[in-house]
């Protein structure tokens, strides 16, 4: 795990690249990689890369970035881990490389010379790559299967800037930090930026299963080299029982690749089924104790999941700590997380991974296990659910209805909804009467009505953003599958959106602000087709059971009032604290933001949607946190 950036520049273009831009790139992500730094400058000045290491595998000096074969043609940054770098080995020094390392990192930079683009399909793990080809004065740049790991870039001017962080890309001096306002509806209803822009204008990610291609005439080729419908196993003619074993299978053997490591590792243990699964499986490959970390909230219990973790703790002997938070410990570090977090992320689970990530340095764990993924592909959450059933017995019938129906509908319930402030039920109808996709990830902070309160009208011709980007991800699932279900459907927009660019960049950049290495084995690719592969009755047989596929599979293997339990969720007490000890705070940070000041989002909104939360007439606990979120990043940033 580690901090990539650099520039490419066009071969007209008389910009000069400077080695001291290169280390103020990589001196401001210092936290990806406290352990060596490198910059380099190749040898026609059209390219320049710089690095932090975070060192995990081979210790050595052999392991700094960047790293150049001996000819001088392919120099390569690299940040993630490849899991089966051993078996790449073995087959290049079959063909006759040498090595010079133990790192996975030269065996991408053999394996790109050897296959090109084609090693991506051979690579097991996470990563953000980065190569140049001096000789064909190239440069090539990949993000993993899933978007575990980040890639952000910039066209300026003839240069191209890229950055594990966007604080990197603007330590350029050319380029002036500005809002996009056409992702700003998308953040406030799916609480991140898309999967290819973010809410810098001109700055943009590398999706997640894509690759780049920039060559010296400034023209940026990009492919994806990957979708989750690509298992060519016919699992869903498998029965019950071959699939809940293949299930344990694969990911007993995600946990035992992702155990390699040349530094301490453990896991976040939260005491749901995942971390106690991961816990449970790593229990089976280990000749020592393993370290455990859980975090809680002092004085709002009802939040905390303690007793379970402390059972699993017991149970498999784990060498356990817990961290307590409270309001005091968690406001101050609000505009420490915005300027680590790059983007407004309007998810406050944020603050306890930050404050569990402070824990995990501060005991000496480099490395740890997470549980994210396993909701989203084993219909985990009991949103998903509901909104499967609501399109096979609501959704579908009331769209049958003639356009113009559905928009009197609308027109005729908006005024009485929204005086009860029910916009949930009101989206639905809004959807509908524009013809819009019924799921758009998640569930939806600020609907479209909301946000036309919230946004002054010269803004609201950007309202409508987030409907054409999900049809968009609607469309690419069905251009994988034309035969998907409505689950399927919802399963691949979580992995469009919401699960790499929201809930895995707050594991990414909340583990790296403390210098830890996070790691998601339910998130093996194998696994990720295997449940893409499987429809709605294959993963919950009885049509209410959330995750049923997987509960079924961890019996006997962790306790069943761990497997059977209510979801409680990781979440934060955020409910509480805005309506009493944050709330001067976030009103002072809402009404002073600049945003306000200038006209662009309504001051009476704002102070109705407080005063409502603070008097308990209406939980608006999502919609103000993505507001505080984006106050404290404009004032960062902008």
């Amino acid at each position: 795990m580690c901090g990539i950036a650099g520039i490419v520049k066009t071969k007209s273009n008389n910009y000069q690249i400077e080695k001291s831009l290169l280390k103020q790139m990589s001196d401001v992500i210092v936290h990806r990689g406290p352990d060596s730094d490198g910059q380099w400058l190749s040898k026609s000045g059209n390219a320049g890369f710089s690095f932090r290491r975070l060192a995990i595998i081979d210790l050595t000096e052999n392991g700094n970035q960047p790293m150049q074969i001996s000819d001088g043609r392919y120099t390569i940054v690299f940040n993630g881990e490849i899991y089966n770098h051993a078996e790449l080995r073995s087959k290049l020094e079959r063909k006759g490389y040498k090595y010079k390392s133990h790192t996975d990192t030269e065996t991408i930079l053999y394996g790109y010379q050897e296959w090109g683009e084609a090693l991506l399909q051979k690579m097991w793990g996470m990563w953000s790559i980065a190569i140049w080809d001096e000789q064909r004065q190239e440069f090539f740049a990949a993000r993993d299967r899933i978007g575990i790991k980040p890639f952000y870039y910039l066209q300026h001017n003839g240069n191209l800037i890229f950055g594990s962080e966007i604080k990197s890309i603007i330590q350029y001096k050319n380029y002036s930090p500005a809002v996009n306002y056409e992702q700003l509806p998308i953040y406030f209803t799916l609480g991140a930026s898309s999967q290819e822009n973010t809410l810098f204008e001109s700055i943009k990610k590398l999706p997640a299963a894509h690759f780049l291609k920039y060559k010296l005439d400034g023209k940026v080729t990009i492919k994806q080299y990957w979708n989750p419908f690509s298992s060519v196993i016919p699992y869903e003619n498998w029965t019950e029982a071959q699939l809940q074993g293949e299930l344990m299978n694969l990911l007993r053997d995600a946990i035992k690749i992702r155990m390699m490591s040349d530094v301490p590792f453990g896991v976040f243990l939260s005491g749901g089924i995942d971390s106690s699964l991961n816990v449970a499986l790593m229990h089976e490959y280990m000749d020592r104790r393993i370290d455990t970390f859980t975090v809680g909230y002092k004085d709002l219990l009802k939040y905390n999941e303690l007793e379970y973790a402390t059972q699993i703790s017991k149970q498999f002997n784990t060498n356990h700590r817990e961290i307590i938070i409270d309001n005091e410990m968690a406001l101050p570090a609000l505009e420490k997380l915005a300027w680590h977090l790059d983007e407004p992320n309007g998810d406050p689970v944020c603050i306890p991974i930050y404050f569990l990530s402070k824990l995990t340095r501060n005991e000496g764990t480099i490395v740890v296990l997470v549980g994210e993924g396993s909701d989203e592909q084993f219909i985990g959450y009991s949103w998903m659910i509901r909104e499967i059933m609501f399109n096979k017995h609501y959704w579908k019938a009331f769209k049958l209805l003639p356009t113009m129906f559905r928009k009197a509908i609308y027109y005729s319930l908006k005024p009485i909804l929204e005086r009860a402030n029910q916009y949930q039920m009101l989206d639905y109808f809004q959807k509908a009467a524009n013809n819009w996709e019924q799921y758009w990830s998640g569930q939806p902070i600020l609907t479209n009505v909301e946000q036309s309160h919230l946004f002054s009208p010269k803004y609201h011709q950007h309202l409508a953003s987030t409907a054409h980007y999900t049809s968009k991800i609607n469309s690419d699932a069905h251009s994988f599958d034309i035969d998907i279900d409505f689950s399927k459907q919802a399963i691949y927009t979580e992995f469009a959106q919401r699960l790499p660019e929201m809930l895995l960049m707050r594991v990414d950049k909340m583990g790296m602000a403390n210098s830890i290495e996070p790691r998601v084995p339910f998130l093996d690719h194998r696994i990720v087709e295997m449940s893409f592969a499987l429809d709605f009755k294959k993963k919950i047989p009885d049509g209410k059971t959330s995750k049923y596929l997987l509960k079924k599979a961890s019996e006997g293997i962790i306790p069943d009032n761990i497997i059977y339990r209510r979801k409680q969720g990781f979440a934060a007490p955020v409910t509480e604290w805005l309506r009493n000890e944050w709330f001067d705070y976030t009103k002072n940070k809402l009404l002073n933001s600049q945003h306000v000041k200038e006209g662009i989002f309504s001051k009476d909104y704002i102070n109705n949607i407080l005063n409502l939360h603070k008097t308990h007439k209406k939980n608006f606990n999502k919609e103000i946190y993505s507001l505080l979120s984006f106050a404290l990043w404009e004032e960062k940033f902008l």
